[in-house]
């Protein structure tokens, strides 16, 4: 791999690890600083890596050169000498190496997880700290992810920063009496990141799949440490490992999208399939099954293709469950799918007009389908509804598509 591949490789991958190691070793109050130094790494690699060539262990290389430059900018800033030297050298043990083992890495970048998802912070802004700080994003990156431009992200970050550094927030486990609570912050942020990436409405792919993996990468932290005592962290992974494994199905070569009952079972992953299936098993161990258990065992049923009686009855009763425990419009509204596939098409569209979800693109795509065999014309309309709230391309072509199916 040369330079021009490799740099920006490692910044995805290391970065974050040594932002994690950085923030801990000075206190998360001194982010910027650790940004400062992480950047400074990577620019020293760009200016002498195609030049000298890549050293024989590249990460070694970047934690040598991290630590360096922390040693050098602790000496030779003089913002550090008037302001801040002496609260570092009370916190931090300057006279011994910064610790770049395994151990400390992970430790580092699951309590910096913790952080950024502490109760004070916003959920979106506890999304976007995550992909700067601990998954290597870039601001135009996460911006794209958002839907929203450069200058919304970076006031976002450094409002949340600033509440890291005024709730006087450590990087430290929390302790066992809060565990469970402080989880539940840090599951429902991975959630909504996967989400950002699977649900997604840019049309960019990489960015798409990389914020599912990120979540899952993240995940698999937590699961080392706390699944063991939390069942529900072993659901959520097995819900992200369900969905990644349709995500190369879900569109074809030109981008556009492919519905469910017409996704190739062959792309499927079915390693995924299996990982998920596993984590789900272990999930059971709980007293009380959470959202993330019914969903992950909605999403299990949805990896197998047989449209049987069997699969849609336990759809609708998981279905029931979910709202029951946790409402959500479009849940209600995923479920009328599954209540036409075990009743008539006549009882969903009455369910489904009930929620009145007029501004949601899906809302009258759904209709369409259902009014599909029984008023043709009705289900053209909805499709035309539905083209006119769609924001993007492949979502329109997709429905001008079924349009032209209907031949009227």
């Amino acid at each position: 791999m040369n330079t021009e591949k490799l740099i920006p490789h490692l910044f995805r991958t290391e970065s974050s690890k040594i932002s994690a190691v950085l923030n801990k070793h000075f206190g998360i109050k001194h982010i910027e600083i650790a940004e400062d130094i992480v950047s400074d790494t990577f620019l020293s690699a760009l200016e002498t890596w195609p030049y000298k060539g890549i050293p024989e262990n590249p990460k070694a290389w970047l934690y040598a050169v991290a630590k360096n430059k922390s040693k050098n900018y602790l000496i030779k800033s003089s913002n550090f000498e008037k302001t801040i030297s002496q609260e570092i050298l009370q916190t931090s043990e300057l006279s011994t190496e910064i610790d770049w083992s395994e151990r400390n890495i992970s430790d580092s970048q699951l309590q910096m997880l913790f952080a950024v998802c502490h109760p004070s912070i916003p959920a979106e802004s506890q999304i976007g700290l995550a992909l700067k700080i601990l998954c290597g994003f870039g601001i135009d990156e996460i911006a794209a992810a958002f839907l929203t431009n450069k200058e919304t992200i970076n006031k976002r970050l450094f409002r949340a920063k600033e509440k890291l550094k005024s709730e006087q927030i450590k990087l430290e486990f929390p302790p066992e009496n809060q565990i469970e609570k402080r989880i539940n912050t840090v599951l429902l942020t991975l959630y909504l990141l996967f989400n950002e990436g699977y649900y997604s409405e840019n049309q960019d792919d990489v960015i798409r799949k990389e914020l599912c993996l990120e979540a899952m990468r993240l995940l698999e932290m937590l699961i080392e440490s706390y699944a063991h005592t939390i069942p529900k962290i072993h659901a959520l992974y097995a819900l992200m490992c369900f969905h990644s494994s349709r995500l190369d199905a879900r569109k074809d070569d030109t981008g556009q999208l492919i519905l469910y009952q017409n996704q190739d079972e062959n792309l499927w992953d079915q390693t995924l399939i299996t990982k998920g299936v596993l984590h789900l098993h272990k999930a059971t161990g709980g007293d009380s099954a959470s959202r993330y258990h019914i969903e992950a065992s909605l999403a299990f049923w949805m990896t197998q293709k047989e449209d049987t009686s069997e699969k849609w009855h336990q759809v609708l009763k998981l279905y029931n469950h979910l709202l029951f425990i946790e409402y959500s419009p479009i849940a209600a509204l995923n479920r009328t799918f599954a209540l036409s596939k075990v009743y008539r098409n006549e009882i969903a569209i009455a369910e489904a007009e009930k929620l009145k979800l007029e501004s949601n693109p899906f809302y009258f795509s759904l209709l369409a389908e259902l009014y599909r065999q029984i008023d043709r014309q009705k289900s053209k309309q909805h499709l035309e509804k539905a083209i006119e709230l769609s924001k993007l391309k492949p979502q329109k072509e997709l429905l001008q598509k079924k349009i032209a199916e209907l031949n009227i």
